[in-house]
């Protein structure tokens, strides 16, 4: 903290982080149990496609190759098939599209076989079907607030566990020509895993859907498939091509290009039969309490990973915090107890430390004309970084930006450990839809009351006037910034007519929210800031003229040195980065779920971050250099830039991600994750050296 003295123990917080990482299994799953009687309706949704091949998601109803809704309510429902759900902000931004449907399931009730439509599909459409297939997409849809899940168990059949959405399609290799053919799902098995409660009532423990792929001709005039769960060879999504035509554009030749559209007559149509049975399973082995257990219940395996991580954290930590040690308690304890609490205000020393930033003539001049000051061993000590007490808090240059930089960041260390601290508790978990994102931008508006206070009051210590132009700034740069990239990113995804892309509505909306809610808040807390607190008080007093800095070594305040200072916290981090970033990139069916985990390594991942900014610091300040308020910026934020390396090594080593929208999409929102990571880590760096500077120039406890 700014104004503490006491020195940090490794043991305290090695005790707290091995308790906060056990919070990964508190869980709470929702805030009310929705029991049914038997026949009660449940209402089933449809959500969106998705694939991990590629970042675009398309809704459900959006593909022409689906059965369309029919507009007919189902179980007293006054709401007809086909209508919108209302949706929060976080599932908005994340994509989803969450519409009621034609599928009809009742409590307890099971459906051998229902018909569902059959749908003609034209060759573009068949086209476009085969390229979701073979970009892996799968279909989400939800019943109970649970989304409908493929199961899996695991290799020695010990245990299940869910993958999120199915499957639109297959594609299998022929034996006879060895042309890949491409099959479309179009029968669902639906099975509804139920358990009884107390009262009575039935609630809804899991829900599995088994998808089949039948060809027309095995379907009865009714619709349904005969014997639907018997095997059947399946309906290849593929047009078939004009013969006669054929053998016009290619005499003699087998071969035939799928995309020459000549070989196929103009309205050629394919017919995709849709049906689905209903069963209902009863599940006493696993509680309403827990059945999300099953979605993330695969990443136990990876538990002594996760560990692994933690004592790889604090290892490195701990090497740091022993040399944070010995420049505290050895060199700077050291030179505080030799020089004595006034030795700054000694005319002496102040003299030697003016002496040392003068150019060499005046130096001499002085020397001889007061030459008693050389035979004075006691001011021969002052060397290093007790020359600069003249200059340590000289203002810096381009103030009026460090300024809104670190209130930022301060905003976004708010978010951040709120989100952090409310997933540990269970309150931000999948069910809540969109909660992690929802939750993030009010913590985010909210805390732009600490953004303008922090803001104002380093505005104000620099000696700044201004301070409504410093709040506008701090208003708008980085809230404008991450608003403008991603509204140009939109327009590149409205043209791929994604769900992805965000719709204009909600644009205006979180252009309202940041004009009318955020900016208010940070004036109030810019006012507060600026005019009823009063400015950090420096330890010595700055003086008139700045001192010459001598030729430095080449690891302070330049760019080799700073990026060399986030290596540490980079190690600190990467493993656990490499479970996010495959839950968040490749891996979407699953979800990640180990807050403790990640919240453990983000506090070690603080503590080396302030660790290294005093390090980094003190051999700066030694090297009698005071320009060292931009560099603990970038020193605490210089691991971004190994994380955005990381980056770009996963999307060429690890990805598999196809089309030039998805590249940028992860390009720009990686930058854009590594920037807020910068902006989060270089204020936590800043203030840790503002604090450390002070302290070791003062001799005694600040404010």
């Amino acid at each position: 903290m700014m104004g503490s003295s006491r020195v940090w123990n490794p043991c305290h917080w090695t005790l707290w982080l091995l308790f906060v990482s056990c919070s990964c299994a508190f869980y709470v799953p929702g805030y009310s149990v929705k029991q049914y009687s038997d026949g009660e309706p449940i209402p089933l949704l449809v959500n969106k496609i998705f694939s991990d091949h590629t970042q675009l998601q398309y809704a459900y109803y959006d593909l022409p190759f689906v059965c369309p809704p029919s507009g007919n309510s189902h179980g007293g429902s006054p709401f007809g098939s086909g209508q919108s759900v209302s949706l929060n902000l976080g599932e908005i931004l994340r994509g989803d599209r969450i519409m009621t449907s034609d599928f009809q399931l009742h409590m307890g009730k099971n459906i051998e076989c229902q018909a569902l439509c059959t749908q003609e599909v034209g060759r573009q459409d068949v086209k476009w079907g085969r390229q979701l297939i073979r970009e892996g997409y799968v279909a989400e849809w939800i019943a109970d607030n649970l989304p409908g899940a493929t199961s899996f168990v695991t290799v020695d059949r010990s245990r299940k566990y869910y993958a999120t959405g199915f499957k639109l399609g297959s594609q299998e290799v022929s034996p006879a020509d060895g042309k890949s053919r491409t099959f479309i799902n179009n029968h669902f098995t639906l099975v509804i895993r139920w358990r009884s409660m107390p009262g009575g009532g039935k609630v809804v423990v899991g829900f599995e859907v088994y998808p089949k792929s039948i060809r027309a001709e095995d379907h009865e005039a009714n619709g349904c498939p005969r014997n639907p769960h018997d095997p059947h060879e399946g309906l290849e999504l593929r047009i078939a091509p004009n013969v006669a035509r054929l053998r016009e554009l290619y005499p003699g030749s087998s071969y035939i290009p799928d995309d020459d559209d000549e070989a196929y007559d103009d309205g050629a149509t394919i017919k995709i039969p849709y049906s689905y049975s209903v069963y209902f399973k009863e599940e006493n082995g696993v509680d309403w309490w827990s059945r999300w257990d099953l979605y993330f219940n695969n990443q136990d395996d990876n538990s002594t990973t996760h560990w692994f991580a933690i004592l790889n954290s604090l290892i490195i930590s701990g090497v740091l915090g022993v040399a944070v040690y010995v420049i505290w308690s050895r060199t700077v304890q050291g030179d505080i107890r030799g020089r004595g609490d006034g030795a700054m205000d000694d005319p002496k020393v102040k003299l030697r430390a003016e002496r040392k930033g003068a150019s060499l003539l005046e130096q001499e001049t002085d020397v001889e004309r007061d030459g008693d000051l050389s035979d004075d061993g006691g001011v021969e000590d002052v060397s290093g970084w007790k020359l600069l007490h003249g200059d340590v808090f000289r203002a810096p240059q381009y103030s009026g930006l460090l300024a809104p930089l670190v209130g930022s960041g301060m905003q976004l260390l708010f978010m951040a450990s709120g989100q952090l601290v409310l997933s540990c508790l269970g309150v931000l978990n999948p069910s809540f839809r969109g909660g992690f994102v929802s939750v993030g931008m009010g913590l985010f508006i909210f805390a732009g009351l600490f953004s303008g206070y922090f803001s104002a009051r380093l505005f104000k210590t620099f000696g700044g006037v201004k301070w409504k132009k410093n709040m506008l700034i701090t208003a708008v740069l980085f809230p404008g910034l991450i608003f403008s990239l991603v509204f140009l990113l939109n327009l590149f995804v409205w043209a791929q007519a994604s769900s992805t892309a965000i719709p204009f509505s909600t644009l205006i909306s979180l252009i309202a929210l940041w004009l009318l809610i955020q900016v208010p808040l940070v004036y109030a807390g810019s006012w507060y800031g600026f005019t009823r607190t009063p400015a950090w008080e420096y330890p010595t007093k700055t003086t008139s003229i700045a001192r010459q800095i001598p030729p430095q070594p080449w690891y302070s305040c330049s760019a080799q040195g700073i990026l060399l200072a986030g290596l540490p916290p980079f190690a600190v981090l990467f493993i656990e980065l490499l479970f996010v970033f495959t839950h968040l990139w490749q891996d979407k069916s699953s979800y990640y779920y180990v807050f403790g985990f990640l919240s453990a390594v983000s506090t070690v991942l603080l503590v080396t971050i302030s660790q290294v900014t005093i390090i980094a610091t003190y051999s700066q300040l030694c090297a009698e250099n005071y320009h060292w308020w931009w560099a603990s910026f970038l020193t605490g934020g210089s691991s971004a830039a190994w994380v955005f390396g990381y980056c770009v090594w996963y999307y060429v080593f690890q990805l598999h991600i196809e089309g030039f929208v998805s590249g940028l999409l992860f390009f720009c929102y990686s930058l854009l994750a590594c920037a807020v990571y910068g902006l989060l880590v270089g204020t936590v760096g800043f203030l840790t050296a503002f604090a450390f500077v002070r302290r070791i120039y003062s001799g005694a406890k600040v404010d």
